[in-house]
């Protein structure tokens, strides 16, 4: 199969993303990989592969950048590429770790949506202390949902979940301020109702205190609610970790039991590790597109491009329409 890669978009690029490329090639024997951008910036941290091809792109595509404008006009940006490769068959999936917007603007306009889909959702795996993790959609794709939005993300979800995740009867839970069926406001009521009718396993809803308990497998939402649960998620993490380094280094004893428990903070650290998961997929789209976190390191674009060749390797965007289409 052939993946298509951002080269030049992320905090760490191009770096961290050619070293993420390479180790993907180094470990999957089945994938090319066509990596888009600048050659001569990432020239630098190269090695010659057979399965590698470069494509050199003169724009790049920033963060600051308006994302539907920036599509059209920066035709021959790294992103923009990338996602025309996707589109015309070139590519059977694609990645990057820029512009949020523009990706999620350039997978409509370019790659397109599967028919029977109302608004594709942004998911991704999020950490549990069981260290199974749980999916979590929509995480900001759309900041307002109707209740058959809802009921779309779930069994988008549930094909995920069983597809790439291996669960025989994944757990959907539906994202409400309390468990009883009758709490929450227009939107989760209605949206509660739905769940219960569609063919999936549904189990009521769930509070986001107990997310990370691992309450269940499949967690839909709206997308403004969504994606303030993952940066809240997201920051209490890197603020829980900044603390309990700060604590550790405040004496020598604390240095000390540091050293004694030195492997256990690793293993930690490794649960609640967005690197291992891979990136945010574009649930929805006639082909998968995969946005890594911003701040990828080599690590965690080598996770994202596992995660896009499982779900070529699973044909989840085929199972998607199927399933929608008899919905």
């Amino acid at each position: 199969m052939k993946l298509a890669v951002d080269g030049m978009g992320g905090d760490n690029a191009p770096q961290a993303i050619v070293e993420g490329v390479l180790l993907a090639l180094e470990d999957f024997s089945d994938i090319e990989i066509l990596l888009y951008g600048k050659q001569d910036e990432m020239n630098p941290y190269l090695k010659q592969h057979p399965r590698l091809q470069i494509i050199h792109c003169e724009e790049v595509i920033e963060g600051e950048d308006d994302p539907a404008r920036a599509v059209r006009r920066k035709k021959d940006s790294s992103m923009t590429r990338m996602l025309e490769a996707v589109a015309d068959g070139t590519a059977d999936a694609c990645l990057s770790a820029g512009n949020t917007g523009a990706l999620m603007a350039g997978g409509l306009f370019k790659v397109g949506r599967i028919d029977g889909v109302a608004r594709p959702a942004l998911a991704t795996t999020l950490p549990t202390i069981d260290g199974n993790g749980f999916l979590m959609l929509d995480l900001g794709a759309n900041s307002d949902a109707k209740p058959e939005h809802i009921l779309q993300y779930a069994i988008m979800g549930d094909i995920y979940a069983k597809k790439v995740r291996g669960y025989s009867e994944p757990r959907i839970g539906l994202l409400n301020i309390g468990t009883e069926e009758k709490k929450g406001n227009e939107l989760t009521k209605a949206s509660f109702d739905l769940l219960q009718e569609g063919h999936i396993n549904f189990e009521g809803n769930v509070e986001a205190r107990e997310l990370l308990n691992g309450v269940a497998d499949v967690v839909v939402t709206d997308g403004f609610t969504g994606n303030m649960v993952l940066k809240s998620i997201e920051g209490t993490a890197g603020a829980l970790f900044s603390m309990l380094k700060g604590a550790f280094m405040a004496s020598t004893k604390s240095k000390l039991a540091a050293v004694l428990v030195k492997n256990d903070l690793k293993e930690l650290k490794t649960k609640m590790d967005y690197t291992e998961y891979g990136g945010a997929a574009l649930f929805g789209l006639k082909a998968p597109v995969i946005k890594a976190h911003g701040s990828s390191n080599a690590r965690a674009i080598y996770s994202a491009i596992k995660q896009a060749r499982t779900m070529v390797e699973h044909d989840v965007c085929t199972t998607i329409q199927e399933t929608i289409s008899k919905a």
